[in-house]
């Protein structure tokens, strides 16, 4: 199939517990195309996949530790066929974006990126020591115990990221935490970047949500 459509996802990544939940939920409220979906907003049947293919790894599946080298990953065979099935089993016509979210894109970005070189990448941007934070607060975080250790994992993820840019994948970050004080001009800017439809009602569904964080935050700070 090489609908335009079809070959240029949305993919939403980061470091786990940095946003990028919010962030898909927002792109899937202006149109993203998901299919069926986990309470995370991510994909359950390339979920499925993505076990799979960690398994024949020999890495946490969680994606927390061990990760994947993204140096040394291989090409799983016929992988942009097995999503493009998916997506069609689930009903996607084509006329919006579709869009694929999990920290474990980011550990992968290279079977990605071969397989959807047009991709735009939603990079989820969080303070290190507000990942680390809610690392250690989070039980299904479970690879390590020390914020040291938390540390350490996020900075492989950053040089990730790094790589990711050096090797020209179309890419935009976006820091979460401003919508915690009103200000939304990046996430707009990002819903036009993708070719989505920004709705006002919007502020409306976040802020709640970003108020709780908002708690969070200042009484950490008291």
């Amino acid at each position: 199939m090489s609908d335009p459509q079809l070959n240029s996802p949305i993919f939403v990544t980061g470091i786990e517990r940095s946003g990028s939940s919010i962030i898909a939920r927002i792109m899937n409220h202006c149109g993203a195309f998901t299919g069926s979906v986990t309470d995370m907003y991510e994909n359950i049947q390339i979920k499925k996949l993505l076990d799979s293919y960690y398994d024949s790894l020999g890495v946490d599946k969680r994606g927390q530790w061990p990760l994947p080298d993204p140096k040394k990953l291989i090409i799983p065979t016929n992988w942009k066929q097995k999503i493009e099935d998916t997506l069609i089993n689930k009903s996607y016509n084509g006329t919006t974006p579709w869009m694929l979210k999990g920290s474990r894109i980011c550990q992968t970005w290279p079977i990605w990126h071969y397989a959807f070189p047009n991709a735009r990448w939603i990079i989820v941007r969080r303070r290190p020591g507000d990942v680390v934070n809610s690392c250690l607060k989070t039980g299904y975080m479970k690879a390590f115990k020390t914020p040291e250790e938390w540390l350490n994992w996020i900075h492989v993820h950053e040089k990730i990221f790094v790589e990711m840019i050096q090797a020209g994948v179309n890419c935009k970050q976006i820091w979460p935490e401003r919508m915690v004080y009103g200000d939304y001009q990046q996430v707009r800017e990002t819903v036009d970047w993708v070719e989505l439809k920004w709705d006002e009602n919007l502020i409306d569904i976040i802020e709640p949500l970003m108020w709780n964080s908002k708690q969070r935050t200042e009484k950490r700070k008291e």
